[in-house]
């Protein structure tokens, strides 16, 4: 089975450059036809569990849960925060004061976590559409149970992304994440994927709710996909 690039980036919760990215720097496997990207699913399936992130959703799900770690939204991102009036210029700093409360880390790992993220490419941004980008560490990290964190950042003015979003709205929030583990990386993409792709949670987030809202529409999504995951695919 064959599927196209919207469907990849669809599936892992992040933009069509991020997947064109994973082509050029991390070697996902794919064919041309006619200019068009193709992808097997068998081959981009092991590719991802190569990686630690056997956790696929959407056109990837696996045969029983699609978001089986367990994380949940709501709690990490009330650890992370929701940032308001964040000038562009200053995003950098915001990141380094949501890695610097990591929870159940040492202050050399969120030391080290910040260099990282500071240095050239250290940050993926992933716009993923309608005003929103969601950046998080280029590089694969394990933490650790317990040690992920989320935090919405609502910008000032528009965030400068390295390549304009392909729907051609300016960013102007941002979901910085950082995972415990490269699996709960792709689940947590996949979450927030989800999120941006609801109407009515989308909007709680795009039309200046309050943060007790936003901390019930995440975990109203907990809830949500936690069932999934009890439940399983539908026949």
């Amino acid at each position: 089975m064959f599927l196209n690039l919207v469907q990849i980036a669809e599936s892992f919760g992040v933009s069509e450059g991020v997947v064109e990215g994973w082509i050029r720097d991390e070697g996902l496997p794919h064919t041309r036809d006619r200019g068009r990207l193709l992808f097997d699913r068998a081959q981009v399936a092991q590719w991802a569990a190569n990686r630690g992130l056997s956790s696929q959703a959407g056109f990837l799900a696996p045969e029983h849960s699609v978001f089986a770690t367990g994380i949940r939204l709501e709690p990490l991102l009330r650890t992370g925060g929701i940032w308001r009036d964040v000038a562009p210029e200053d995003v950098g700093n915001v990141f380094d004061r949501v890695v610097s409360a990591l929870p159940r880390t040492t202050a050399s790992v969120r030391q080290l976590l910040a260099q990282r993220l500071r240095a050239p490419g250290g940050v993926t941004p992933a716009p993923v559409g309608g005003g929103f980008a969601v950046p998080h560490p280029s590089a694969r990290i394990a933490l650790g149970r317990d040690a992920g964190t989320v935090a919405l950042v609502f910008l000032r003015d528009h965030f400068a992304m390295p390549e304009p979003p392909a729907d051609g709205v300016p960013v102007t929030r941002l979901f910085f994440f950082v995972a415990p583990s490269p699996r709960a990386h792709l689940d947590l993409l996949g979450r927030l994927g989800r999120l941006l792709r609801s109407g009515p949670s989308r909007d709680a987030l795009t039309e200046g709710a309050t943060d007790e809202e936003i901390f019930r529409v995440m975990a109203a999504l907990d809830e949500e996909l936690a069932g999934v995951a009890t439940k399983g695919p539908t026949p």
